[in-house]
């Protein structure tokens, strides 16, 4: 059986396809753009996403949503394929010159991703334990939206002043300073109050987002983002490909 049978067999089976080939690329869509003869690794997937990767980086070079249509054919000695999603206007042609290796499954995989210790884990974990940010703290909403974004937590104080809670995963920078700057005067302006307090909550702050902090009249509560998920990260490191 031939590449080019075995090829649209998979296709009509709806098998995820993975091959390599020394090719020529062209797309028009999302931009115009042409990627010179070198070896690429193709994957079509059962809802017909594509994805052409080269031998190095993480990124595709070239894309095509799901629902595409693919279809290979031979012309002037070599086979073309073109990848056609007229809904979203994504064209695609691909001149193969030469298929390195071809492999084609039935891949089944209904699982979802579990992620742990995101900022919205943070947040909620603020909201539930609010002395996590002093005592006498008191949430009223988690992602309370304004026109520059959603406000982790926010709240009110002891003393009754509003409060505007940012989290960062990781280490807080002047990014994030000026983040929580944004949100604390978007709150001044809409409520018509002079004082709004601002905290960043993170695993730790670099020195000059600790003096940007503090230079604006804003606090910085060491937290840690929750772990959820239990996994032996040393056993990962060293066991993973043995």
């Amino acid at each position: 059986m031939g590449f080019k049978e075995e090829f649209d067999n998979a296709l009509k089976d709806k098998k995820v396809v993975v091959f390599s080939a020394d090719c020529e690329i062209r797309y028009s869509g999302r931009a115009e753009s042409f990627l010179p003869r070198g070896d690429r690794i193709i994957i079509i997937k059962s809802d017909k996403t594509l994805l052409i990767h080269q031998p190095h980086g993480n990124n595709p070079i070239n894309y095509m949503k799901s629902n595409t249509r693919h279809s290979l054919a031979e012309e002037n000695g070599v086979l073309r394929l073109k990848s056609e999603n007229p809904f979203l206007k994504e064209y695609l042609d691909a001149v193969l010159y030469k298929v390195h290796f071809f492999q084609a499954a039935k891949l089944e995989d209904s699982q979802k991703l579990q992620l742990a210790g995101s900022e919205k884990d943070m947040s909620d974990m603020i909201y539930n334990n609010p002395e996590l940010i002093e005592e006498g703290f008191k949430p009223l909403t988690r992602e309370e939206h304004t026109k520059y974004g959603f406000i982790d937590v926010f709240g009110y104080d002891k003393n009754n002043n509003l409060v505007v809670v940012e989290c960062k995963r990781y280490t807080g920078d002047l990014q994030a300073v000026t983040q929580l700057r944004r949100y604390v005067e978007k709150i001044k302006k809409a409520k018509g109050l002079q004082k709004v307090r601002g905290i960043l909550a993170c695993p730790k702050i670099s020195p000059n987002a600790l003096k940007m902090l503090t230079d604006w009249n804003f606090s910085y509560k060491r937290i840690n983002p929750p772990k959820k998920l239990d996994i032996d990260k040393a056993q990962l490191r060293m066991d993973e490909f043995n």
